[in-house]
């Protein structure tokens, strides 16, 4: 507090925070951060870790409110492309990180690799099929099998990688199979005995009662699986949204992504996960 007497003799008592925070387009004296919105796009097989993540990051930022959106990889960068408000993105795949990249979406310096993840394929726990692997699938007593669509859900394009790896003729399986928006569908499917096997990440069927996983995918392709975050160039709040990053890549967020069995990234600047206890 400065106090000032003018020439009439006037006592002005000045409160300098106020004139600071006047300057800054903030009222009163108080320097509490004023509220902030996040908008988060991520990948809808996050959405179980990162709805925890963010009640506990808003226990040490609660002026920080998280918006959270998810959805297929695909579509969600199809709606970045268009111009839809996002502060940060958080991709199932490089793939469609590097598509934002190569378009100059992305603020330079912050992407990071966070978590890594396996293909797994999955049965209805009641199925009594003998399906016990990949190679299983064009077999005849198997009639539906759920995947995501390879050409913009990552889960998709991984376990087609999957089945071209251990020589399986995919042609030959178009019949049989259910295209899905996302692995939460493939879940979906699986639980409600729709399909009689699905195609999906290992993290979508943790916690599941009524799926079991009956093989994984070939290392070559589990190896290759992370999850990109960046932040956005048009992002209006990159202040809260680098706070925001920096806590998914501590230690508290990760003990989260391995409850939900998500792999660690060793650096998450660079390409290697491993597994906590594996």
């Amino acid at each position: 507090m400065t106090t000032f007497i003018t020439k009439s003799g006037v006592m002005v008592v000045l409160c300098v925070g106020a004139l600071i925070a006047s300057i800054a387009g903030i009222n009163g004296c108080s320097t509490k951060s004023q509220p902030v919105t996040l908008n988060i796009l991520a990948a809808s097989s996050l959405s179980n870790a990162l709805d925890d993540i963010n009640e506990l990051f808003h226990q040490s930022a609660a002026e920080i409110k998280i918006t959270a959106i998810y959805a297929a990889s695909g579509d969600l960068a199809t709606q970045i492309e268009n111009g839809a408000p996002a502060d940060l993105f958080i991709s199932a795949s490089t793939k469609q990180m590097d598509w934002l990249e190569s378009m100059g979406l992305l603020l330079p310096g912050t992407r990071i690799n966070l978590v890594g993840n396996k293909i797994v394929l999955a049965v209805p726990l009641s199925s009594t099929l003998k399906i016990e692997g990949f190679e299983d699938l064009p077999g005849s007593g198997v009639q539906k099998i759920a995947m995501g669509d390879p050409g913009f859900v990552p889960v998709g394009t991984y376990g087609l990688e999957a089945i071209e790896m251990l020589g399986i003729d995919y042609e030959s399986l178009v019949p049989k199979i259910i295209l899905a928006g996302s692995a939460r569908h493939v879940l979906s499917y699986l639980e409600n005995e729709i399909v009689d096997a699905g195609i999906l990440f290992a993290t979508d069927i943790a916690f599941s009662e009524k799926v079991r996983a009956v093989a994984t995918a070939p290392d070559e392709v589990n190896k290759n699986i992370f999850y990109p975050a960046a932040l956005l160039k048009a992002g209006k709040n990159q202040e809260a949204a680098k706070q925001y990053l920096d806590f998914l890549s501590g230690n508290e967020a990760r003990t989260i992504f391995e409850k939900y069995g998500f792999l660690v990234i060793a650096d998450s600047q660079d390409t290697g996960w491993q597994q906590q206890g594996d």
